[in-house]
């Protein structure tokens, strides 16, 4: 399914009061049944859901190369001084490291995996491009959360990705227990989209990836969908995927145990997608945070 994209603003936000709007775009803009990794009956669930759990995406040997290659980044001098690396407040560790794909071909060849990139294709319903890619670390006793969220009103907002035509995956490197600071998705969220209150401060990206406060929900709002929709925690051995729609209400806890909980995550946007300004910014991020390059991946 393809629709034209315009620069006519669908999901109001960041203005003086919340609101709720229903979603006026597809959530698999594929054809249902065309041919791809994934199963018809795994493209309705997330349909239904907003999001398709994979209990098995790498092997063991894979998982190894990678969680290897996350070690070297984040123990490496100059990617700790680079503006992609976010560092945690209190403990000053390194939070989350952006675009490792452009500078991992380690991370760069996830990308390019059919395993991965084909089922981005599938559910978008056209060649992709990459809008963004981390890797999140969080190590044991004391690494902050992800207060929740829809990762679309902050790309709309603040990159001018006008449509929901974006799908992330958090692939685990480490085990996803219950009880260290995993991913929760409140199911059928995405069907609704809730434009945030307040204005976004200029340059909101450097205070927001380290604790967030513009684009988030009021309380009232987040428990009225948490008792219509419900919370989903996912958990999962090394190497498995969760693959969720731009718009879910997401977030995660922060992690108190010593077990460390650490993900690659992958944002793919349709190339018929492409950011314009932002509507409801005053100035783009930066292209390491929301791109600007639209090369579809091959």
């Amino acid at each position: 399914m393809t629709t034209v994209t315009d620069t006519t603003d669908l999901y109001p936000s960041r203005g003086t009061t919340e609101v709720s709007v229903p979603r006026r775009d597809p959530v698999v803009w594929g054809s249902p049944d065309a041919a791809g990794p994934i199963p018809p009956g795994d493209l309705q669930s997330f349909e239904r859901d907003g999001f398709l759990a994979m209990p098995e995406l790498l092997r063991d040997d894979e998982v190894d190369v990678y969680r290897r290659e996350l070690e070297r980044l984040v123990d490496d001098p100059a990617i700790r001084a680079d503006e992609r690396s976010i560092v945690e407040p209190k403990s000053k560790e390194i939070r989350s490291v952006f675009e490792v794909h452009r500078i991992s071909e380690v991370f760069a060849r996830l990308v390019r995996d059919e395993r991965v990139v084909g089922r981005a294709r599938q559910i978008l319903g056209s060649d992709v491009y990459v809008h963004q890619s981390r890797i999140n670390v969080k190590p044991g006793f004391g690494a902050s959360g992800f207060y929740w969220h829809s990762d679309f009103e902050t790309w709309h907002a603040e990159d001018g990705l006008p449509n929901m035509r974006t799908v992330s995956v958090s692939i685990a490197l480490t085990e996803n227990h219950d009880t260290n600071g995993g991913l929760m998705i409140m199911p059928g969220s995405h069907r609704t989209f809730l434009g945030c209150a307040g204005a976004t401060p200029e340059d909101n990206y450097r205070q927001s990836l380290r604790m967030q406060d513009a684009g988030t929900p009021s309380d009232a709002a987040l428990t009225g969908m948490a008792s219509q929709y419900g919370i989903r925690l996912f958990t999962g051995r090394a190497g498995s995927a969760t693959w969720f729609d731009c718009n879910c209400m997401h977030g995660s806890g922060d992690n108190i145990t010593p077990f460390p909980r650490s993900n690659v995550f992958i944002v793919f946007n349709s190339v018929e997608n492409k950011a314009v300004e932002p509507f409801a910014a005053p100035v783009r991020r930066p292209e390491f945070i929301g791109a600007r390059d639209f090369t579809p991946v091959r």
